[in-house]
This record gives C-alpha cells, sequence and structure tokens, in this order.
C-alpha cells in the first residue's frame, strides 16, 4: 500500500499536479444543508483520546507461517480510541477488525467518529492478517480471529474494571458491538454467528463489505442479533450478488445498506488519496492478489467448520474477475456515507435514550436514501429482530 501510495504522488508530481491539489483537491459534495445525514455526519461533543497498547494471549499461539517458525502466544498491538470525558461513563464497547493485509488503523476516521460520540473502540492488528505479518499475509488465519476478539473485549473490560487505567469505570459489558471491514467483516459475522466461536457478549454486530458466500442459511440459526450488511454495489474484490445482496433473504433480521458506485478499497480510510483513480479497487486488487498466496487456490473452508453448521466447501470467491472496472465513486464521499450509517446502526441499539434509538431506526430506514441518493436500505425478509437497546 505505502509503496503504490509513493508511486502515485510521484507521478502526480511528474506531470504537474502540486502536491497540496492531490492532498486537499477533488473534494466531495456535502450532505445537504440542514439534514439529518449532514447532522449525523457531525463529529460528538466529547473529545477523543488514544491510547496505543500490546495485549498478549499467552493461551494460544500463532502458527507457522512461511519463513516464520510460530509462537506460542498471539501479540495483539492494539489502539483504543476512548472519550476524555468521564462524566457519561460507562460507554458501550465496539470492537473493530481490520481486512486482509491492512492495519487497525485503517478506519480510524470512523472509530474516532464513534469516540467522539460516546463509544469505547478497540482495533488491533491481528497476527498473521496484517500488512506486516511474520512470513506474509495469510488468509486463512482469518479463523483464530474471532477468539481475538473475544480476548480484545476480556482485555478492555479489564482496563475497566481494574486500578490504574484511565479506561477504569468507563465501560457497559453489557453493551458490546463489533464490526469489521472485508476480512475484518468476516471476523465480525463469525465472531457473532458461529456456534463455537461466537462471542454472545456481542450484542450487535456490522459487516462492511464482508464476505458471507461461504454461508449457507442455516449458518445464522445458531444465534439471532442484529445485523446489518454495508456494501458497494460495484465490489471487485467482495462480489455484492454473492455475498451483501443475500443477506435480507438469508440473515434474520439481517439489514443490507447499499452504497451505488462504491468501491471495496474506498471504505478503508487510507483509500482517501485513490479519489484521483477512476476505481481504487485496482490497488485493492493488486494487493489482495500478491498477498493471498494459496488461499485464493487451495480449498481451506474446512477450517471454520463442518457443512452442517451452515458453511459452503464448494463455494468459490470470485475474487477480482470483474474487467473492466467501471468508474467508482468520490472514496471520501463513500466515508461520509459510511460514518453516518455506522453511527446510526449503534446508536440504534447502545443510546440510552430512546428518542435517539427511535431517530436512528427512521433514518437508516427511511431518510437516508432520501437523501443520500447514493444509498439505498433493504429490510429484512424475515424474522427481524425488534429495534431496541441491549443492556440500555
Amino acid at each position: 500500500m505505502k509503496t503504490l501510495l509513493k508511486i502515485l504522488l510521484a507521478v502526480t508530481v511528474v506531470v504537474g499536479i502540486p502536491v497540496l491539489v492531490l492532498v486537499k483537491g477533488k473534494q466531495p459534495e456535502p450532505f445537504p444543508p440542514g439534514s439529518e445525514s449532514a447532522y449525523r455526519l457531525q463529529m460528538g461533543p466529547l473529545p477523543v483520546a488514544r491510547l496505543e497498547t500490546e495485549f498478549v494471549d499467552p493461551s494460544r499461539s500463532t502458527a507457522a507461517n512461511g519463513d516464520y517458525t510460530g509462537t506460542g502466544e498471539r501479540r495483539l498491538e492494539a489502539t483504543i480510541w476512548y472519550p476524555q470525558d468521564r462524566g457519561y461513563a460507562p460507554y458501550p464497547l465496539l470492537v473493530y477488525s481490520h481486512g486482509f493485509s491492512s492495519s487497525r488503523r485503517e478506519a480510524a476516521y470512523l472509530n474516532e467518529h464513534l469516540a467522539s460520540l460516546g463509544y469505547v473502540v478497540v482495533a488491533a492488528d491481528f497476527p498473521l492478517t496484517n500488512m506486516r505479518a511474520p512470513g506474509g499475509p495469510q488468509v486463512k488465519d482469518v479463523v483464530n480471529q474471532p477468539a481475538d476478539v473475544s480476548f480484545l473485549i476480556d482485555s478492555v473490560l479489564a482496563l475497566s474494571n481494574g486500578g490504574g487505567s484511565s479506561l477504569q469505570g468507563q465501560l457497559d459489558p453489557e453493551r458490546i458491538g463489533a464490526l469489521g471491514l472485508s476480512l475484518g467483516g468476516l471476523t465480525t459475522t463469525l465472531a457473532a454467528f458461529h456456534p463455537e466461536l461466537r462471542d454472545p457478549r456481542i450484542r450487535a454486530a456490522l459487516s462492511i463489505a464482508g464476505p458471507t458466500f461461504v454461508f449457507t442459511p442455516a449458518f445464522y440459526r445458531h444465534h439471532s442479533l442484529p445485523f446489518l450488511m454495508l456494501a458497494g454495489d460495484i465490489d471487485a474484490l467482495v462480489p455484492y450478488e454473492a455475498n451483501a445482496a443475500p443477506v435480507p433473504e438469508q440473515v434474520p433480521g439481517g439489514e443490507l445498506v447499499t452504497i451505488h458506485k462504491a468501491s471495496h478499497t474506498g471504505f478503508a480510510g487510507p483509500a482517501g488519496i485513490m479519489r484521483w483513480l477512476d476505481n481504487p479497487d485496482v490497488v485493492g486488487c493488486w494487493i489482495v492478489e500478491r498477498n493471498a498466496g494459496d488461499a485464493m487456490e487451495e480449498p481451506w473452508f474446512d477450517l471454520i467448520g463442518p457443512p452442517d453448521i451452515g458453511i459452503n466447501y464448494s463455494a468459490e470467491a470470485d475474487l477480482c474477475t470483474l474487467d473492466p472496472l467501471p468508474e467508482a465513486m468520490n472514496t471520501l464521499r463513500q466515508q461520509m456515507i459510511t460514518t453516518v450509517v455506522v453511527r446510526s446502526f449503534f446508536e440504534r441499539y447502545f443510546s440510552r435514550s430512546e428518542r435517539a434509538r427511535e431517530a436512528a431506526d427512521r433514518y437508516l430506514r427511511e431518510l437516508l436514501a432520501r437523501e443520500i441518493p447514493e444509498a439505498s436500505y433493504t429490510p429484512p425478509a424475515v424474522a427481524e429482530v425488534a429495534a431496541g437497546s441491549p443492556g440500555s
């Protein structure tokens, strides 16, 4: 990623585009002034602090990977975004999971926004799927990441319960949510629904362009909780029709927000500078195809679980087969829409205010598509989970 961005910067200088224009130019169209969308895009009233830390799980090992021999523990370099104002604590906890060959800083724009509204958000570099993973990023290690999510929940709750931490007394263990992008979306789905890997403390889950093609409808019947898929309809890495579109029909209570002309890569914060490209998935596909290795060629879905829990061993990913790539929307505009959708989803379930919960629900179901022409909302087809506030 860094190499490609350096090349992009170099090319723009050579062709005469000033760096200042590259960084500041091509700004997205704002939401309508005075609209609910414009209101929801504003940062919250709470000042945000950030804690850089490392959590070590000695009870689980990190597998050998390429020339990396492995280790007897799982080390998770983590960032925690949290409100500095303790007056409104305890706050809900959200666990963010990053995508393949990425990092915990991938959605800093989103996590900082959520913290300003009164959430504690933790994101960690997963040991073998982050961009600097020893031996190279390894897709298959996603099967170990739901346990990493649970360990992060344990660790951050321990900071809230223990003495001497800036997070002491700041967390509400009854309001815990999970979200993630791409492979992190898959991690979130596993942590929410898998009969053995799920964490029952997760009360609401949101996948941003996460793969679902490997799951049959039976997979989602093991556990019921609010679930929303946010996806772009021209996604080249996790194709929309096979992954996002089936959610309302397959997931009890499952909702779908579609962003027209949104790319896969555009959801990640670093893609903001790629708004100068016709479609940033040209970069995303290059990264994934370069690093995915045998995971794209050899079957491995048996590592997730047996077919009788709802795993489709014959599923095919269709990774980066879209050719030619259609023109994508401005990535900054895409991230604006992502911010208001994610904010509203978790506010609907975790706000202490019934009025705020109802307003968030109405925004997603009615106002979002009215105010933002690129967005559409698809409600659950069956067995909708009642809107409410677990633990509120």
